[in-house]
């Protein structure tokens, strides 16, 4: 790691440091695709209550201001991705999301994190479509939000830190109307393990987990509407997830996992995004014995 106060490459090492934005109270949450206006006093509640579990496991958790109106922008996972060396803030197609690139930078910043690339030109890319398969190996999924452009400009990026950007293409499924990530169909929890909904996944991705000795925990159909696949490691075999997902949490349980759950009614299912896509992690990293 390149700072005490931030450096990842990991999806499921210590979650020391973590950026979260406070949800917007209002704004056009239909237009942005969520499925439902929120009640906005639970919406606030259940971010808070989020907040505090995340404390409870361990993690500073840094708090940026709200983006007021930019409804999706409580999903701050999105806009900027967090490497070893900084911060790459991200260009998102979705025009509900225009405005959160502007702002993202300067609360990395704020938080002792160096920006060091941001996406420019034709290039796009959701963080919710970027995750480490290893230390090495940035998996990016190629969808309707993460373009070939924005895989290019990041493979520069990470070149940088001798790391290498692996693409996976993802199905249509529901089309532009709705998120298919690459990271809605797979969430590690230890280095050796992920939760992953099969029936989205790309064949070559689970041709990758196969090569790195990475076992499999299988979604149910019935619980992947309800997140069940969002789960958030903040140590290895320790995780948070959305309440509502008990097959899930008995496969993860049958692993040894350790599991937080929390409210995410209004927060979290109306708005289609997980305990992941609430964070930004910062600093990730193995406690030192």
């Amino acid at each position: 790691m390149t700072d005490s106060r931030f450096g990842v490459r990991s999806m499921a090492a210590d979650l020391r440091r973590v950026l979260v934005r406070p949800p917007s109270a209002g704004g056009d949450f239909v237009g942005a695709g969520w499925l439902g206006v929120p009640d906005p006093l639970a919406l606030r509640r259940q971010h808070d209550a989020f907040c505090t579990l995340l404390g409870s496991l361990g993690s500073e958790v840094v708090v940026a201001a709200p983006a007021d109106g930019l409804v999706d922008a409580v999903f701050v996972y999105d806009p900027a991705f967090v490497t070893g060396r900084g911060g790459i803030v991200l260009r998102s197609p979705k025009p509900a999301r225009a405005g959160e690139a502007a702002i993202v930078g300067a609360d990395l910043e704020a938080a002792g994190v160096p920006v060091i690339g941001r996406l420019e030109g034709d290039a796009h890319a959701d963080g919710g479509d970027l995750l480490w398969l290893d230390g090495d190996t940035l998996a990016a999924g190629r969808t309707l939000r993460t373009n070939a452009e924005g895989h290019r400009q990041l493979a520069g990026l990470l070149r940088q830190e001798s790391a290498a950007v692996e693409r996976f293409d993802m199905p249509y499924d529901r089309g532009a109307g709705s998120c298919l990530h690459l990271m809605s169909v797979i969430s590690p929890v230890t280095a050796d393990l992920a939760v992953v909904y099969e029936p989205l996944a790309p064949v070559p991705l689970l041709e990758a987990l196969d090569e790195r000795q990475i076992r499999r925990v299988r979604v149910p159909d019935e619980e992947y509407p309800s997140l069940a696949c969002n789960v958030l490691a903040v140590r290895p075999g320790v995780v948070i997830m959305v309440e509502g997902n008990p097959q899930t949490r008995r496969l993860l349980e049958a692993e040894g996992v350790e599991v937080n759950t929390f409210d995410g009614s209004e927060l979290c299912v109306k708005g289609e995004g997980g305990p992941t896509c609430l964070t930004r992690p910062l600093l990730r990293e193995l406690a030192r014995v």
